[in-house]
Formats: C-alpha cells, structure tokens, sequence
C-alpha cells in the first residue's frame, strides 16, 4: 500500500514561537523515522505528509493515499484531533485509529465521561466547569477532588496542586485551568487507589488486550496522580509493571468495554485508577496514543509484553487493513 503519514512536530510549533508546554504532546522526528522504518518493513511505500496546513495543499492538489497513518494531535480548539480525519473522510481516504466522531468525543474528558456512565462504565463522579462563578459542582461531588482541563492530553495541566479539599482550593484551581489552557475544567472525585493504562489493539469484537500496566509513582515523585511533570521525567519518578492480579484485570476488561462502546479503532489505550475499595474506574481514554518507541506509554506496554515495536504497528495496520476489506457496498468506512 502507499502510506501517508500525518503528524504535528515539536520542533516546527517551537520554530513558530510556541511554549514547551504548548507542544508537549506533539511528535519528535525519531517517532516518524520509527513508524516509516515499520511501514516499510512491512512492503508498504511511504509519504511523509505533515501537519493540517501540509494535507490542504496536497488534497487540493489533488493527490490522494492507499491509507493515511495518522499521528496529528491537531492544534486549535476541542475537536483538534478530529480535523485532519474529518477531511480525509470527505475525500474518501481511509486512516488508521479512530474517525473524526471518535477523536473528538475521546479528546472531549467530559463527553466520553457521560458516555460511558450512560453505558454503565464505572467512572468517577464529575463536573464541568466552563465559569467558576456558576458552574462550580454542587454538594453531590464529595472532597477531595480533582481538577483537570477537560481537553488536553499528554497529562498537560495534570498537576499535585490539582488535587484540591475544599471550596476555595477548587475555585483556584478551576480559574487557573480556565485561564492556562483556555478551556473549561474537568473536575472529578478523586481516586485513592492504585492507577493503570492499558493498551488494546483492534477495532470492535476483534479488539483485544495487549495488557495491563501499572504505574507507580516513586518516593521522588509529585504525589498523588501521573502529572505531566512526572511523565515527563518518568525514567527517574515512576516505574511501570505489567499486572495480571484480579484488580488489574479488572481494570481490562473496563478499558476494553470502553473502547468498544467509544468506537475506538486499530489501537488505543484507556486510563483507570481503583478507588479506596480497589475497584478500577475509567478516567480517560486516548484512541490516538502516544507512539514514541522509546517514551511513549503504549511502547512501553508493548516493550513489558514481548510484543516489538514492528508488530505494534503491524497490527495496527492489519486492523485498519480488515476494516477496509469489509467496507460495506464496497465503500470503506473511513
């Protein structure tokens, strides 16, 4: 197949005058040299397309791929993510990981909130907060809480301070959240207990685990929660396992349930934390993980369960290869 590949890189966003913070979930040169490395080693011809702007001026001119990989984060707004597949869908261009529904309900904390509790999905008590001054939660919500923007990934804005044991605590927070990243606040019941990710290769019934892994946070560590400082410099803060005791499956067979009933495709990979009885409960989901070999947390999974780099992506190719085949009147559901 002749593969296109999108993606956002770090280096242009900080060339354009962006922040660290800003760009932190977007790409390094090594991640696309990986991928193109796997897309090849598997027969296909590769193109290096880029970010939104890059795919405009390619479609408009015509030019089209057998399959888009899909690495773009996307920049502006809440549905950033979505843009870059909503686009290929209206040229009928297929792409691997979720379309643009998936992606922007999924970047969206609170909607894929809402969505999986009304699936029965266990998850934290929430709010949304948009204005501190009428928005912030009723009683219901019990202390202590977590505050979060309700549309970032990569842990940004995930802070200890976020982690707040009354009413002014909360206000601060929220209006710090609001004024940093220019979007409402996620603020949630906060979880006690012990914290997963899991990884799922596949779309629908075919989905499946590729395991379980814990996250544990070092004496050195920011306490409390998997922050983006802790993330960022995770070879000396946290360390990762792979987990296999009843809690822990627990905690799979929740990810994958919520993968499914979110639309999720070819892979992902979902978050849970237990609460103080050490029962997992869905925080989020990021149906376009992080594929960094080395740094990202799906990688890092894999590395944990014998499964290389080369067959990540093979599966994931050979999911959206399936997808494509059984495309219904011989139209491919992008």
């Amino acid at each position: 197949m002749y593969i296109g590949i999108t993606y956002d890189l770090k280096g242009d966003y900080l060339a354009d005058g962006f922040d660290a913070v800003e760009t932190a979930e977007f790409d390094q040169p090594e991640t696309i040299e990986a991928i193109e490395a796997a897309l090849r080693g598997l027969g296909h011809t590769t193109d290096r397309i880029g970010r939104l702007d890059r795919l405009i001026a390619r479609l408009a001119a015509g030019e089209r791929w057998d399959l888009v990989f899909n690495l773009a984060e996307g920049f502006r707004g809440s549905t950033r993510e979505a843009q870059i597949p909503a686009l290929l869908e209206a040229r009928g261009i297929p792409a691997v990981f979720g379309d643009a529904l998936c992606l922007a309900v999924c970047l969206h904390k609170g909607h894929s909130k809402r969505i999986v509790r009304d699936g029965g999905i266990p998850t934290p008590r929430f709010a949304v907060v948009a204005d501190p001054e009428t928005d912030l939660p009723r009683p219901e919500l019990a202390f202590p809480l977590f505050v979060k923007p309700v549309a970032e990934g990569t842990g940004k804005g995930v802070a200890a301070d976020g982690r707040v044991t009354d009413g002014s605590g909360l206000a601060r927070v929220c209006r710090e959240i609001i004024a940093r990243f220019r979007q409402p606040a996620l603020v949630e019941e906060y979880l006690p207990g012990r914290e997963f990710t899991v990884g799922i290769v596949g779309t629908g019934r075919k989905a499946r685990l590729i395991g379980v892994m814990e996250v544990l946070l070092l004496d050195n560590a920011e306490p409390g929660a998997y922050t983006f400082g802790n993330k960022d410099k995770y070879e000396e803060r946290v360390r990762y396992r792979l987990a296999g005791d009843p809690e822990a499956r627990a905690a799979g067979e929740i990810a994958l349930a919520a993968y499914r009933l979110l639309d999720c495709r070819d892979a992902g990979r979902v978050d849970l934390r237990s609460d103080a009885a050490g029962k997992p409960q869905f925080m989020e989901i990021n149906p376009l993980a992080g594929l960094n070999p080395s740094h990202s947390d799906l990688p890092i999974l894999c590395r944990l369960a014998g499964v290389g780099y080369g067959r990540l992506i093979a599966g994931i190719i050979d999911s959206a290869g399936e997808r494509l085949a059984q495309g219904k009147n011989g139209r491919f559901r992008p």
